[in-house]
């Protein structure tokens, strides 16, 4: 929690409305986050969200946003501007796994549904978190968080090749913008989850899978959206000044 004369930390939080999004967003409200949380469908859930950061004694807002739209993200920074005055940390969180579909059976709408969110919808957001901290065009510096996935190095689940791929992606980009973005007072990072108790496994089995692969990771469990949150409000903080560029498993050793 911040003292009476700090001014709060702000970050943006896409896809907070479940699962590790809202993790992320109610660790880092814990920890002293004002948060902007962006959703598309289910704002039930992403005002249950911000009611579990106002209950951390921390300021939250809610925008429904489409990271794969351009247009979408400008609107979220800008709406987080003027509601916080300032920006600190990005989570690029939102992203979809498109279902299982054989490589035989793909086709260009489904493809661009995964890379527009996954891919595109990082990039648009990096952006516009890039211009709004770097100490070069006024602004503090900060950090930029993606999530990416365990699958980027395993291949992922049966046919799912195109989540992988976009997740390969977005490590690569992590790489990229972590030198790039380091003279501007930005650390890039990357979180690569491996087996986590969140809904996203619905789209290739749920519970079931969960249950039959939990054996095959080293510390013989699965992971929960807390553990992972962990992680990312300590590379949006302070105690991770000189990381930059590391692709972080938390995977159980998976």
């Amino acid at each position: 929690m911040n003292s009476p004369t700090q001014v709060a930390r702000v970050a943006i939080v896409t896809g907070g409305s479940r699962g590790i999004g809202r993790a992320i967003a109610v660790a880092l409200a814990q920890q002293g986050w004002n948060v902007c949380i962006s959703y598309i469908h289910n704002s039930a859930a992403a005002q249950e969200t911000a009611e579990l950061i106002q209950q951390a004694g921390m300021r939250a807002l809610v925008v429904k946003a489409d990271v794969a739209s351009y247009a979408d993200t400008r609107r979220l920074f800008d709406e987080s501007h003027k509601a916080f005055g300032r920006l600190d940390a990005l989570v690029n969180n939102a992203g979809i796994v498109g279902g299982q579909r054989s490589i035989f059976d793909v086709d260009e709408a489904h493809l661009h549904s995964v890379f527009d969110a996954n891919v595109l919808g990082s990039f648009y957001c990096a952006a516009q978190a890039a211009n709004a901290m770097s100490n070069q065009k006024g602004g503090q510096g900060g950090a930029i968080v993606n999530i990416s996935s365990a699958a980027s190095r395993t291949g992922g689940m049966p046919q799912e090749a195109h989540y992988a791929a976009s997740k390969g992606a977005v490590d690569s980009m992590t790489l990229a913008l972590a030198k790039e973005l380091a003279p501007h007072g930005i650390r890039v990072n990357a979180v690569r989850p491996g087996l986590i108790d969140t809904e996203i496994h619905e789209a290739h089995g749920g519970q079931a899978t969960l249950t039959k692969l939990a054996p095959t990771v080293p510390m013989g469990r699965v992971g929960t959206a807390d553990e992972v949150a962990q992680v990312v409000g300590f590379l949006c903080g302070p105690l991770s000044s000189y990381i930059d560029g590391a692709l972080l498993d938390v995977s159980g050793g998976r």
